[in-house]
């Protein structure tokens, strides 16, 4: 990949993760502002204290929910590729031993 490629990616990595982080500001705002309406014998102070509170609040939560899915991702990442390496040289291994025992039965044939 080249370095201008390299470059165009990440530029829209951060344009997308700047457009999801908008949209989840905006959901946020939208269930603090719906939750604030629900608690109709507040004053409207205290209703905008509430649903700003409110998104805070759900903001904080989505940041740990993803932080430790991505911490969980390179868990299993390495997980699996220390699996996929085990696997690769057992197989590996496995294919030696089988042209080994392959070639002895070619040869002893060849013998007689």
């Amino acid at each position: 990949m080249s370095e201008r490629s390299k470059e165009t990616a990440a530029g829209l990595a951060r344009i997308e993760g700047y457009l999801i982080s908008q949209a989840a500001l905006r959901e946020a705002k939208a269930q603090g502002e719906a939750f604030a309406r629900a608690l109709t014998w507040l004053g409207s102070g205290e209703r905008n204290e509430i649903s700003e509170r409110f998104t805070q609040h759900h903001l904080r939560l989505r940041t740990e929910m993803l932080t430790a899915t991505v911490a969980r991702a390179e868990e299993l990442k390495a997980e699996y590729s220390q699996r996929y390496r085990h696997l690769r040289s057992r197989l590996t291994g496995l294919v030696l031993v089988g042209f080994g025992v392959w070639t002895a039965v070619l040869a002893l044939l060849c013998r007689r």
